[in-house]
């Protein structure tokens, strides 16, 4: 492995200091500077991490010229407007989803990449999950034969959350669900059909002109007789929180667990079979394994700062610290890289158009296609 090392600036200490650790122990990072708006929460995540270099203004970290890369976990609203701003200070970027709530912003992104050489990738947590990861290696040693269709869900509650969740189109927040679909056979949405179903809360609808409760799409695959199904709910749709997807092949297939913590299931021919997920840590430099399966936080007294997310989100925040990193020595596109992040992100936001137009069929923009931009 390449002794290089990437200095990293993260912006956002919500769910962003889950990651502080991981780039510090990172063979090829240097965990460089922190950026919160909050001044007091910045000195408590810095002062606990050791991290010296602070921002409370993300436009003045961006003119530190000793910034290679710059990892973005702020609101939704923000990632795409920070994103443009990062790319044209020459930084390389790490998004996390989605990558913009406008098709016109990813275009926006995916031309400054070309037009800069930088590497931008939008961290999705599914396609780096030990789930994912599992079905994966199934399908490329060949064992789930011919893939016949892919199905997939994010199911979750969103009643009391802040500001900008509030009435958010189900499909704006698709990434979790069309993610690993796209990625399983690294496919490309040609098409989409939405249909909205069920109505949410009368003073939730005004916010976005959104009454759904529950969106259905299907998804044609570009250049392939695959098709696949995806369902997301946020408000008032009684079901466990889930992020899940199914993989129907000819040899074998795979189903998500109905129940959370219950195993999943592959159907060999007819004949089903529960199953334990394991971890992919082995996948990992020594250094930052441990990260699949135990929160970052790795003392009693940096408890306080978690809120159990280093050990959800399937064990992928290592694997997609990783290869954005890996993307940069290597001099390499990562997985997504920025057309391949568009195409997934813009399949939930043409697909939201798609329902408000009762179903219509709508094509995916040529910029979000590998080869046709």
């Amino acid at each position: 492995m390449s002794d290089r090392k990437i200095k990293i600036a993260i912006a956002g200490l919500g769910f962003g200091a889950e990651f502080i650790p991981i780039f510090q122990k990172h063979p090829n990072a240097e965990m460089y500077a922190i950026c919160q708006r909050t001044r007091s929460k910045l000195d408590e995540i810095g002062d606990a991490f050791g991290v010296e270099t602070r921002f409370t203004d993300y436009n003045e970290m961006l003119e530190d010229p000793e910034i290679d890369a710059v990892h973005i976990n702020t609101p939704i609203p923000n990632h795409a407007e920070q994103s443009i701003a990062a790319l044209k200070a020459g930084k390389h970027v790490a998004c996390t989803v989605p990558m913009a709530t406008s098709v016109e912003d990813c275009r926006k992104i995916v031309e400054l990449v070309h037009q800069t050489g930088l590497t931008y990738m939008m961290m999705e947590t599914v396609i780096y999950s030990r789930e994912f990861l599992f079905v994966k290696e199934m399908y490329d040693k060949g064992e789930l034969g011919r893939i016949q269709f892919l199905r997939a869900s994010h199911q979750q509650e969103m009643a009391g959350w802040p500001g900008y969740w509030e009435g958010l189109p189900p499909m704006y927040y698709a990434t979790h669900c069309v993610g690993p679909i796209l990625a399983l056979p690294r496919g490309e949405a040609e098409y989409v059909s939405c249909f909205g179903s069920g109505r949410i809360d009368e003073k939730l609808i005004p916010v976005y002109g959104s009454p759904f409760a529950i969106e259905s799409c299907h998804l044609k695959f570009r250049n392939s007789d695959l098709s696949a199904e995806l369902t997301r709910s946020l408000f008032n749709t009684a079901r466990q929180y889930r992020e899940s997807f199914d993989v129907y092949g000819s040899k074998k297939s795979f189903e998500w667990t109905l129940i959370e913590h219950e195993p999943c299931v592959i159907h060999t021919g007819e004949v089903p079979e529960r199953v334990n997920i394991p971890d992919y840590a082995h996948l990992l430099p020594d250094e930052i394994a441990p990260f699949t399966t135990a929160g970052v936080y790795d003392s009693d007294d940096n408890q306080h700062l978690s809120f159990i997310q280093g050990a959800g989100h399937g064990g992928s925040h290592p694997h997609m610290a990783h290869e954005f990193l890996m993307s940069l020595v290597e001099e390499r596109d990562p997985y997504p890289n920025a057309v391949q992040s568009a195409n997934i992100t813009c399949v939930g936001i043409i697909a939201h158009d798609s329902a408000m137009e009762g179903g219509v069929l709508k094509k995916m923009p040529d910029f979000t296609l590998q080869n046709e931009h």
